[in-house]
């Protein structure tokens, strides 16, 4: 059966889980070659902190059926969708490293991306990195994938591609990990804390989006390295209007007024504190994997990086940027993630 058939009639499938599917505004269109699908399912997931919940699950599948599946994840503001194509011509948060000739060529390979749980805002409860990578098991065994070629995360999508390596190895031929390690270092945990604090003393004032708002802000400088702040800021302060501005401040209120538009306070705020919680066992991640830092990272430090490497239980390599953009390098610096991506994808990892 096509993947399209699939989607038009799935079925409860054997999984870990109890699951219940309801593909809802399911989209095909031929494209270079290759379909584009999208949709949605209904799932029951046992949650490791909020108990049995029964959610939605948004998808999106683009690539050659047959070819091997890779399921790619991103931070927290990051969906299913992943790049503009003929079938959805919206822009996707992946452009940089989606696309003809790259190692996440869509006709390739079968690339496969879902809406965290709680991305939409509904969810009010505890969310974990366990709980997004059960998800993801629930989805392919819906989607009658049995193995994924690889699972390619970056920055909170890695925290969840370490989950599935440890819950679900059985199904997973490699994992990427990029900008993101097997535990919250507690700088970066301290952080985000205070950007809750910010949006909750936002709210306290009926204001949750400006609070919001600030939070993303306060994110951006962790995004960035302090290198690329001075490189593109450099101008002198100004006094506007009897204030003092500095030159960063445009570029600060466009991100969080981009970040208000497409986010709910809620799910930022509890996809947040998932991150927080977030903690696995390298020892039990099996499958062969790269691990990818970037040196000057606040968020995930080249340290915690080198001590993943270190305690993985199979085969494993550490590639290391030096780049300007501090944590969202691979966003910035696509090439050079492409190559270490494209032999990640393409050949084992050395023991």
């Amino acid at each position: 059966m096509s993947l399209e058939d699939r989607a038009a009639a799935v079925a409860p499938l054997a999984a870990p889980f109890p699951v219940a599917c309801d593909p809802r505004a399911v989209a095909s269109v031929a494209h270079v070659g290759h379909p584009a699908v999208r949709g949605d399912i209904d799932v029951v997931l046992p949650m490791r902190h909020a108990g049995t919940r029964r959610l939605r699950l948004a998808w999106e599948l683009a690539g050659p059926e047959g070819a091997p599946v890779v399921l790619v994840s991103g931070g927290i503001s990051a969906g299913r969708h992943l790049a503009a194509s003929a079938s959805f011509s919206e822009r996707g948060w992946a452009e940089a490293i989606v696309g003809g000739g790259r190692a996440l060529d869509p006709s390739q390979l079968r690339l496969l991306a879902f809406d965290h749980v709680g991305a939409d805002g509904t969810l009010d409860a505890v969310i974990d990195t366990a709980d997004q990578a059960d998800a993801a098991a629930v989805l392919i065994d819906a989607l009658g994938i049995a193995r994924l070629h690889a699972f390619v995360g970056y920055s909170y999508g890695a925290a969840v591609a370490l989950q599935f390596a440890t819950r679900h190895g059985a199904r997973l031929e490699r994992v990427v990990a990029v900008s993101g390690a097997h535990r919250a270092h507690p700088w970066a945990a301290a952080w985000r804390a205070l950007q809750r604090k910010a949006v909750a003393l936002g709210e306290l004032q009926c204001a949750g989006d400006q609070g919001l708002s600030l939070a993303r802000q306060f994110a951006m400088l962790g995004y960035r390295s302090g290198d690329g702040f001075a490189e593109r800021f450099a101008a002198p302060a100004e006094v506007v209007n009897g204030c003092v501005r500095v030159a960063a401040e445009d570029y600060l209120d466009a991100a969080g007024a981009r970040f208000v538009a497409s986010t709910p306070v809620l799910a930022w705020q509890r996809l947040s504190e998932s991150l927080d919680l977030h903690r696995v066992d390298p020892a039990a991640v099996r499958a062969p994997a790269t691990v990818v830092a970037v040196e000057g990272d606040p968020l995930v430090p080249l340290s915690e990086a080198v001590a993943l490497v270190e305690g993985l239980g199979g085969p494993a390599s550490l590639r290391v940027l030096r780049s300007p953009h501090g944590h969202d390098a691979f966003l910035k610096d696509d090439g050079r993630v492409d190559a270490i991506l494209r032999t990640a994808l393409g050949e084992e990892v050395a023991a």
